[in-house]
């Protein structure tokens, strides 16, 4: 952990344009977390990359509630997780280390996002991993890898296996733990973990009446909606639902863009 004590007055006026508006949207990712019901106390990580050669990467204050993060309180850190300008705010380096992971492994990782909910957590722990019982589970079922686990993510050797087993897909069941998804914004991250979430959140609504009641899709639909999620999921988070999501957030309180 580290902390500085004199922040940076304005940091809005401190940073590009570019990092700024990135600033705002994660800053937006952490509220809609939080209004989902998805955060886990302080605990899991939502992270974007910041423009530029320097590999630095906006994150989360560690004694933060996601309901109180602004654009101006993410902490700007480097690979290892430290910050790279002045903050008040302490960091969770060890926190960093699946994020850094893909963040230096994928070029096309700009945003990636890490929870803990008890749908994520439950589907993590089924032999199945992710079934095709529903449209949304569909979408984004064949972007989904597995990772086995491994305790509480602190060994960076563990990066390593976490990208091989991660490969070139885009979400992430981390099994006995949660869920990821990664984006090349933090528009298409987002709702690529709300699709995986909704749709852990309905396997296990359906599997609570057993197996036997499960009704399949028709052979062939499950690769049909996998196609069209690959489609059109980036198009529906860029030019859509993030826009509509961020009217949401300034309505119910604008405060994250501060």
């Amino acid at each position: 952990m580290a902390s500085v004590l004199k922040p940076v007055d304005n940091v809005k006026d401190s940073v590009s344009a570019e990092e700024w508006a990135i600033r705002v949207d994660l800053a937006a990712a952490y509220r809609l977390v939080a209004y989902y019901g998805w955060d886990d106390l302080i605990f899991t990580h939502l992270s974007a990359r910041v423009p530029g050669p320097e590999h630095h990467f906006l994150i989360n204050p560690y004694n933060l509630m996601f309901d109180e993060i602004t654009a101006s309180s993410l902490v700007k850190i480097d690979v290892e997780g430290k910050p790279v300008m002045p903050t008040p705010y302490v960091t969770n380096s060890a926190g960093f280390i699946i994020h850094s992971a893909i963040h230096m492994a994928r070029d096309d990782a700009h945003a990636v996002m890490h929870l803990h909910t008890s749908s994520g957590q439950a589907v993590s722990a089924q032999a199945a991993g992710l079934m095709p019982l529903t449209q949304t589970a569909m979408l984004i079922r064949n972007e989904v890898a597995y990772h086995e686990y491994e305790g509480v993510a602190t060994d960076l050797e563990e990066r390593d296996r976490l990208v091989e087993d991660l490969g070139t897909k885009d979400a992430m069941i981390l099994r006995n733990h949660g869920t990821l998804a990664l984006g090349s914004s933090v528009a298409q991250c987002f709702i690529k973990i709300y699709y995986l979430e909704r749709a852990c959140d309905a396997q296990v609504k359906a599997l609570s009446a057993g197996l036997d009641g499960l009704y399949n899709p028709p052979q062939g639909t499950p690769e049909k909606a996998s196609e069209q999620g690959k489609m059109g999921l980036g198009i529906v988070a860029d030019r859509l639902a993030w826009p509509a999501l961020l009217r949401k957030l300034d309505r119910m309180d604008p405060g994250f863009r501060n």
